[in-house]
């Protein structure tokens, strides 16, 4: 089996759920746990490069970890949150190993189920980019993102609840409020959890309209990568 590195810690709850998934993911399908490695930075400071602008030191930071994987023995890589694929073309061409995006797996995923109007919760720098966006037009995809009033309020309760491992019982039903919201308004089909750190608090038994976890989508890919000779 390939050995697997995580830039972890961004955010660290996800990182764990990574983890988690992908050694018992692995050791039901072979029998054996695989060997994987994490460098852990920190999900503030990629979100301080987001507000700054900077993403070229975003990349340099990012490719830091990168090489601290590849020193370890990893493989390949990939990120374990979605909004430094902000900068994932860059960081594609310039790491030291292949790298598995999670914006593609999970349209790879809506492929499948036919798909064609999601709607997008994230970060803010997620939803106000044009990153993931972007993947998922290219494969016939409209995707929609709430109004600048709920972008902000989630971008809040990610940064001040979700990321510190703190499920509110009113956030959760203010978010299922915006994902009803844009059901009725703009006629999705479904909503991407674009923050790893969302299905802590959304899932298909409480959301209106389908979940597509990234995540989970995420980790399935990254289970099948590393079992390839």
């Amino acid at each position: 089996m390939k050995k697997l590195g995580l830039i972890g810690g961004t955010g660290p709850e996800s990182t764990i759920e990574y983890y988690r998934q992908i050694e018992h993911g692995v050791q039901k399908l072979t029998g054996h746990f695989p060997n994987l490695v994490i460098e852990s930075l920190s999900v503030f400071d990629v979100l301080g490069f987001c507000e700054r602008d900077d993403y070229d030191g975003l990349t340099e930071y990012l490719l830091r970890g990168f090489e601290c994987l590849k020193a370890a023995g990893a493989e390949l890589a990939c990120l374990t949150g979605i909004t430094p694929h902000i900068v994932f073309d860059s960081l594609q061409e310039k790491a030291p190993m292949p790298l598995v995006s999670i914006i593609e797996a999970a349209c790879e995923k809506a492929k499948e189920q036919r798909y064609t109007k999601i709607a997008l919760l994230g970060t803010y720098p997620t939803m106000k980019g044009r990153f993931f966006q972007d993947v998922f037009q290219r494969a016939g995809i409209d995707v929609i993102t709430p109004d600048e009033e709920e972008m902000l309020y989630i971008k809040e309760k990610i940064e001040t609840e979700l990321e510190l491992g703190i499920v509110d019982p009113q956030t959760q039903k203010d978010f299922c409020n915006i994902i009803d919201r844009l059901r009725r308004d703009e006629g999705i089909q479904a909503i991407v959890l674009g923050c790893t750190e969302l299905p802590a608090i959304l899932n298909d038994e409480i959301s209106s309209v389908p979940c597509l976890d990234v995540m989970n989508i995420h980790v399935e890919k990254l289970i099948s990568m590393i079992r390839e000779d």
